[in-house]
């Protein structure tokens, strides 16, 4: 598995975890989340090299306070206005790697969270706030308003690298790249919705019950990925939403490795067009036909492809039932939600737990 490295970031919203009231800015700050992340022990966990300290944080660590960062007068981010927290695994040398990092760190998360009783929980939009101003905290204006509109939304960072080989034609004409991402990212999003909230209540959207609300928001203006050529060629795959199962982001991986390593994957796509598709998937979800047919030749071609790669391709399975059944994460949550008082902190407590690749909950 020399060829691959892997790592994962994850972003949770965050509830308290009594009543799971959904909190933001406004109920922690910053600094009572940092302190409480220095203290969580590492030094069992594989280097943190290929990490970095994000200001207004001075340690490198596996958790990030996600949010709103608030400059001095040279524009020095030196606090920061927390929207929730994230992991991010070291780099690792398997998926399996990977994921068992990642639940290691979320255990001593939660547990370090829950002293303070606050609970992480994995919705990809804010599910009662829509809206954030702050001040310019940016030099570009297009980089602040990312900045402001970023605050309602969470989601995972799938990053892959490969062998010098692999990333030699990978690389070699990047707009080609680029345009079929553009084509088949849509369809990598599509099983993955997992946001169908708005303002306290279910999103509609052209009178239709939407499917995300953060994926609809995101898609004017997010890359759908980020290339690092000066991290081992690093490729960041951004459009997948959040979940409470290690399965699905194992799942995830492996979409995301057929993308790029099938080289008979022949579709091409413009950025506009990957924006109007990620639109459509948001409200209609499995209703769009053409990119659930896009879903279905990636799962064709992912056995072939990965298989000579000694990779465990079972959690594919998870990605085919909800491309038979029709079904995305979120229609999950509408019904658990209808059917339980259309609470919101009944949502937050049901999503307020991991499921590992084990079977137990965390």
């Amino acid at each position: 598995m020399d060829q691959f490295k892997f790592g994962l970031e994850a972003e949770y919203c965050l509830a308290n975890s009594e009543s799971f009231k959904p909190l933001w800015y406004k109920d922690i700050t910053f600094k009572q989340l940092d302190d409480l992340f220095t203290q969580i022990k590492i030094d069992d966990l594989p280097s943190l090299k290929g990490l970095s300290a994000e200001l207004p944080h001075q340690k490198i660590m596996p958790f990030i306070v996600e949010g709103y960062g608030l400059p001095n007068q040279d524009n020095v981010i030196i606090d920061a206005l927390p929207k929730g927290v994230e992991i991010r695994t070291p780099v690792c040398d398997s998926i399996d790697e990977t994921i068992s990092v990642f639940e290691t760190l979320y255990t001593r998360m939660k547990s370090s969270l829950l002293t303070t009783k606050v609970t992480p929980v994995s919705l990809s939009h804010h599910p009662t706030e829509i809206k954030f101003s702050g001040p310019q905290n940016k030099r570009r204006h297009d980089y602040w308003i990312w900045a402001m509109e970023v605050m309602t939304t969470y989601g995972p960072d799938i990053n892959v690298s490969f062998s010098n080989e692999i990333t030699e034609k990978l690389f070699a004409d990047i707009d080609d790249l680029e345009a079929k991402v553009n084509y088949y990212s849509p369809a990598i999003a599509l099983p993955t919705l997992n946001s169908p909230f708005y303002n306290g209540k279910l999103w509609l959207h052209k009178g239709q019950q939407g499917k995300s609300y953060r994926t609809f928001k995101r898609s004017i203006v997010a890359p759908a990925i980020e290339l690092h050529p000066d991290e081992n060629f690093r490729i960041e795959f951004k459009v997948c939403e959040m979940s409470d199962s290690s399965a699905d982001f194992y799942a995830y991986f492996l979409l995301v490795m057929t993308l790029f390593l099938n080289e008979e994957l022949t579709g091409r796509a413009s950025k506009q067009e990957r924006i109007y598709d990620l639109g459509q998937i948001s409200y209609l979800g499995f209703k769009d036909e053409d990119t659930a047919l896009k879903l279905k030749d990636l799962l064709k071609l992912s056995e072939k492809t990965l298989s000579k790669y000694n990779l465990n391709l079972n959690y594919l399975s998870i990605i085919e039932e909800r491309l038979r059944k029709k079904s995305t994460p979120a229609d999950k949550l509408i019904q658990f939600f209808l059917e339980n008082g259309q609470s919101i902190e009944k949502v937050m407590q049901n999503l307020s737990h991991l499921h590992t690749l084990e079977g137990k909950i965390i």
